[in-house]
């Protein structure tokens, strides 16, 4: 594929109106963490036959571009784990300014220290780091394996290279509900932004996933307890609502996929490094551009994209019970964040 060929057609809308100018381009399955929500303790990934290719990769990211998407995340997994991530990185971020307004990256920065200044020198500005406690047992525990002075010498190292660092904290009852209050503080004095998830129903984890499910109204009751919180006008193409604190800089988001469902805005399109597309989140429907891509070139791979659009839901029907099954078998990290 040339790079960032034109496209004839209109920009891409989905079935229900909504402008699709987001794309989630998760680069690998594999992850050097087992966080109890996300995974399994022993996990099954993709044979590499399976996956595509770095030069792939990037084929199809310049077909979005070209295609109307203005911003691109890298997810996982972690795909600083993927080899060749900075071949891709530096050639998505060739992109910017010219259809692409920006590359950011989502990441447990256990490997960040070793990828910070690459990725400022690809053109990334920002990064989102998955911390979900600061306290190194807690820290474990969740991960399974993990040592939370690695993240935060990752951060101090993305900092260093000049990129914005937000941190991403899914709301876990019983494991980190009392550690909001010291995140945001440590966040305030490192120049640092928190956004709050609610665990979602995917895959199998080896456990009652609704055993840790709190609302984040719930979640964060005792900071509204202390401080004002108010709205804020902040896009940043994900589905997060900011919040302004009371004498606090920090800007705090909250992801609600169950409590308050976001979907009305919906804007995004998740490719797999298996090379599909999944039309939503909570919903297993996908089209296969692998085989498009690798056989047709650009006509086909333009036919399935139209067709990902047309078939794509108004909204996930996520549900949390108590011993429930997951709303799809395939785990986070197959789909991408």
């Amino acid at each position: 594929m040339s790079s960032v060929p034109s496209h004839n057609g209109a920009a891409m809308t989905d079935g229900h109106g909504r402008r699709i100018d987001y794309l989630r381009l998760s680069v690998t399955d594999r992850c050097d963490l087992r966080c109890r929500y996300c995974m399994a303790e022993k996990m099954s990934f993709l044979p590499r036959s399976a996956v595509l290719s770095i030069e792939e990769m990037g084929d199809l990211a310049e077909r979005f571009v070209a295609r109307g998407v203005r911003r691109i995340r890298l997810t996982g997994g972690e795909p600083l784990v993927r080899r060749g991530i900075d071949a891709l990185a530096m050639r998505i971020g060739a992109l910017i300014g010219r259809g692409l307004d920006e590359l950011t990256l989502t990441t447990n920065a256990m490997r960040l220290a070793d990828h910070a200044p690459m990725l400022s020198a690809a053109g990334v500005r920002r990064v989102n780091v998955s911390l979900d406690t600061l306290e190194p047992a807690a820290f474990r525990h969740i991960t399974r394996v993990g040592d939370v002075r690695t993240a935060l010498d990752g951060i101090a190292a993305a900092q260093a290279a000049g990129l914005s660092v937000k941190i991403n904290m899914v709301a876990l009852a019983g494991l980190n509900e009392d550690q909001l209050l010291p995140m945001l503080d440590w966040c305030a004095a490192r120049g640092c932004d928190l956004t709050l998830i609610e665990t979602m129903p995917l895959g199998d984890v080896e456990g009652d996933r609704s055993a840790h499910y709190i609302p984040l109204h719930r979640f964060i009751a005792p900071l509204r307890a202390e401080r004002a919180i108010f709205p804020v006008e902040r896009r940043t193409g994900g589905p997060a609502r900011y919040f302004g604190i009371e004498d606090s800089p920090v800007t705090l988001g909250l992801i609600t996929p169950l409590s308050d469902n976001f979907c009305a805005s919906c804007n995004r399109i998740r490719l797999t490094v298996e090379g599909r597309i999944y039309m939503c989140l909570g919903r297993d429907d996908h089209v296969d551009l692998r085989a498009a891509l690798r056989g047709g070139g650009e006509g086909p791979v333009d036919e399935l994209i139209d067709a990902a659009l047309d078939r794509k839901p108004r909204a996930h029907d996520f549900v949390i019970q108590k011993r429930s099954r997951p709303a799809v078998a395939r785990h986070m990290s197959a789909t991408g964040g």
